[in-house]
């Protein structure tokens, strides 16, 4: 696919239009800003420190990843295991449906929307080298940005099983990065638990 500069813009301003409207905050740097709309600007982030040349459909689908979110609640959902994975499988398919009607709004053909739509629903992840840099980039914005959040609500057991997980899931290229990650104690030492 050829760059077009200015359609890539506007739909990169769409999703974070769409993303300002998420009723939930997130403090960050002394401010307040919508929780999706943060977690767009950290996958992007993070995506041009670890795959700079990454193509135009893996920049999209990782600006899109959470595009409104709050409109699918996990409190909708019964909370267990079953409710967490139909949870999730329908966000996937929703935030595959919002990137490409954006996509669609400025002007991009069939084939990049079902590329960016395949990103954003994961498939093929272990075959896919482009897809698994979608994980990679997924699981360094947890580690970085949420991973101590969670850490301190949950036992050691969970968070350690959490993060082997979260190991298993990058690439080495992906598990590289998260060692430069300056963690707080608590979470560095469970890291170095679970890694052991």
């Amino acid at each position: 696919m050829t760059k077009d500069s200015n359609r890539f813009e506007t739909v990169i301003r769409l999703i974070d239009e769409a993303n300002e409207a998420d009723p939930n905050q997130e403090k960050w740097q002394d401010s307040l800003h919508p929780k999706e709309w943060l977690y767009s600007q950290r996958m992007t982030a993070w995506l041009k420190r670890v795959y700079p040349n990454a193509s135009e459909e893996l920049q999209l689908a990782a600006h899109a990843q959470h595009i409104c979110r709050w409109a699918i609640p996990r409190s909708d959902y019964p909370m267990d295991k079953v409710g967490y994975h139909k949870w999730r499988r329908e966000l996937q398919v929703f935030h595959a449906s919002k990137a490409g009607e954006l996509m669609e709004q400025v002007g991009y053909d069939a084939d990049s929307i079902l590329k960016v739509q395949a990103l954003l629903q994961k498939k093929n992840l272990r075959k896919d080298p482009v897809c698994q840099q979608l994980e990679d980039v997924i699981c360094l914005v947890f580690l970085d940005h949420y991973f101590d959040a969670f850490a301190e609500k949950h036992a050691d057991e969970k968070v350690v099983d959490i993060l082997q997980k979260t190991w298993r899931k990058m690439t080495a290229t992906g598990q590289a990065e998260a060692l430069k990650i300056k963690f707080p104690v608590r979470a560095e030492s469970l890291l170095q638990k679970a890694l052991s």
